[in-house]
């Protein structure tokens, strides 16, 4: 069995600092936490979890979980497996506080970090790709809170962990969709949340892979609907007016699904369009059952939930360092028969 000191010898460091980064007490310099921390991977370093958990109990360790859910029911199954996680934890010590948030408002996701920093030991956050937000979690993790991106990842972030899908693998499968359901000419129009967040640009980047440049697949209009229907649909119906050779929607998100297919369902041209989309939230299913919506992609929410939390308490107590840094859940083709 592996122990502290053997980590210490090997790291050139005393055993007091690799108890507080494996602890996650005080701060220890960015680039010797991540020496321990890969050291203690490789050796399949593991505390004894009764010891650990009765540590926690004591040190009562906080988790913040940021999210930018208002409006958004994609993430009410992740909230919902994230709740149920946190209520079974909470026997071992552990607290969870929430940050809920609408839209993709860079700076308020800064406040957000500002006023945590400090009072908590590891944060769950779906992330805006913004190099002020990178800042910010970069701070987060050089004074030892155990990061988690949940459904979306950042850029430029130092070590962190990542749960959720393959974006441009998702992008990738929806165009490969819309090639079994059509041969064309197809005149596409995409909608997304915000090119903002890195998980749809990499959809985006994704879908123009495999269509390669195709005569038959043409990207004629984009928009960003922030999540939200209301803008989406005035913002497809405006879309539609304004390109009446669009004989696709592929929706890249789903926070502002409902509002896209409802202005397509409002328009003369409703049944010349195929539409497409992500995630089997309530109103997708109800649309997918009526034939207005021919498929989804399903991107496992709940595993995203259950997995995320694990991994923190994992982490904080019983002091289980993760075995990789990307936790990918699947990208699955849904239509009203399977759902």
């Amino acid at each position: 069995m592996v122990t502290i000191k053997q980590i210490a010898d090997l790291c050139g460091v005393s055993r007091g600092t690799v108890d507080r980064v494996l602890n996650n007490r005080g701060n220890v310099k960015p680039e010797k936490r991540e020496l321990i921390l890969e050291m203690a991977k490789k050796l399949h370093y593991r505390p004894n979890p009764a010891g650990k958990a009765l540590a926690a109990q004591k040190s009562n360790p906080v988790v913040a979980v940021v999210l930018p859910s208002k409006s958004i029911r994609f993430f009410d199954d992740i909230i919902d497996a994230l709740e149920k996680a946190a209520r079974k934890y909470e026997s071992y010590g552990m607290r969870t506080v929430w940050h809920t948030v609408r839209g993709y408002d860079v700076e308020e996701q800064c406040h957000i970090l500002d006023q945590i920093k400090g009072q908590i030991n590891a944060l769950i956050i779906n992330p805006i790709n913004d190099p002020k937000i990178a800042a910010k979690l970069n701070e987060l993790i050089a004074a030892g809170i155990f990061v988690v991106t949940i459904n979306n990842d950042i850029e430029q972030a130092s070590t962190h962990y990542y749960v959720g899908s393959d974006y441009v693998n998702g992008g990738r499968t929806i165009g490969a969709l819309l090639k079994m359901f059509s041969p064309g000419p197809c005149h596409i129009g995409v909608v997304l949340g915000s090119l903002k967040i890195l998980g749809h640009r990499h959809r985006l980047q994704g879908l123009k892979e495999i269509l390669g440049g195709d005569p038959q697949y043409e990207i004629t209009a984009l928009i960003e609907d922030n999540d939200d229907d209301i803008s989406s649909y005035d913002a497809t119906k405006n879309l539609l007016h304004q390109h009446p050779d669009i004989n696709v929607l592929l929706i890249l998100s789903s926070g502002g699904s409902y509002g896209t297919c409802r202005a397509a369902l409002a328009s003369p041209r409703k049944d010349d369009l195929l539409i497409l989309v992500f995630d089997t939230i309530p109103t997708t299913r109800e649309m997918m059952k009526a034939g207005d919506i021919k498929a989804a992609i399903y991107q496992h929410p709940h595993q995203q939930g259950q997995k995320a939390m694990q991994l923190v308490f994992d982490y904080l107590v019983n002091g289980i360092v993760p075995d990789r840094e990307r936790y990918i859940m699947n990208n699955e083709i849904r239509i009203a028969e399977n759902m």
